[in-house]
């Protein structure tokens, strides 16, 4: 079996050694498209594989209808919107994820970016402490989950809400169950969003979600974009000059936030999984689940079933 890895950024080269080592040594062939600066150069490239690694990478149709061996797509990472996976399984093409593998990088960062907004940006002026402060996940997965763990170093005390993780067992992780988003807000400091973009959650954190948090409240976003209702956040933070939003995904109206100055923060690009170590482990993990699909079938990890 052919594999390409295709990324416009690609691995670091320790990853790309890892991967190439454990995708020859269950005997396929391994072909790399790096750097690539038109989609006719990707085009070409997925004539003839049988499976494809990803980073960020746009799959769309046209990819697909050019891939006519094409069996599997691995996206090295957790979020996977980039990849069309309707049209996939319409082609019969397996679409996964490495959920996981970046979690402790997002999380991290989360803590850094707290850090940041309760020290006043780092201007000089006095600023705050996290500890004693209530932290609210939305959504506790295995970022979540990570933020958790690290945020109770801190000595915070963590809250979570997720629609799909029973209480039980949130509450056996030593977070706080909450019946609700709505009840998040309420009672947290701090709101960090791990939710995905679906036609659930898209504009989801408005105006009127946001409002609930008390006076001096921080909202942390690592997950996606589209999670946020840009417009009614700005006018919230307008009517409300207590609260600030920290981010590393760069909003459309990154201009009008910025005026808030003071109270906004996102790095220059998304930088949640951008570690060498997160890096390596997606990496090797998509060869590895790609080895394990071509063994005997396993599909544990697919996400358009």
């Amino acid at each position: 079996m052919k594999v390409l890895v295709a990324t416009e950024k690609p691995f670091a080269a320790n990853a790309v050694k890892a991967i190439k080592e454990e995708i020859e040594k269950a005997g396929h062939e391994l072909v790399l498209l790096e750097k690539y600066t038109e989609k006719a150069q990707l085009l070409d490239a997925v004539k003839d594989v049988e499976a494809m690694i990803v980073r960020s990478d746009n799959v769309t149709p046209d990819v697909m209808d050019a891939a006519t061996k094409l069996k599997i797509i691995v996206r090295a990472g957790a979020g996977y919107d980039s990849i069309d996976t309707a049209y996939a399984k319409e082609k019969g093409i397996i679409v996964e994820n490495t959920p996981g593998q970046n979690a402790n990088a997002v999380a991290e960062l989360v803590l850094g970016l707290l850090v940041y907004a309760v020290r006043a940006f780092f201007n000089g002026k006095s600023g705050s402490e996290l500890i004693g402060k209530k932290l609210g996940l939305l959504a506790f997965g295995n970022v979540g989950r990570n933020v958790a763990r690290i945020a109770k170093g801190f000595g915070m005390e963590v809250y979570a809400y997720d629609a799909f993780c029973p209480a039980n067992v949130i509450e056996e992780a030593g977070v706080h169950a909450v019946a609700n988003q709505e009840a998040l807000f309420d009672q947290c400091d701090i709101v960090s969003l791990h939710i995905p973009a679906t036609p659930e959650t898209k504009q989801s954190i408005n105006y009127a979600l946001v409002n609930r948090l008390p006076k001096g409240g921080i909202l942390v976003n690592t997950a996606r974009k589209e999670v946020i209702n840009e417009a009614e956040l700005l006018k919230l933070m307008a009517d409300r000059e207590d609260l600030k939003f920290v981010t590393d995904i760069k909003p459309d109206a990154d201009a009008d936030f910025a005026k808030l100055e003071g109270r906004y923060f996102s790095t220059p690009k998304k930088m949640g999984a951008q570690t060498a170590e997160a890096n390596f482990n997606a990496g090797l993990a998509a060869a590895k689940q790609i080895n394990a699909y071509f063994a005997d079938g396993c599909t544990k990890f697919q996400v358009n079933k």
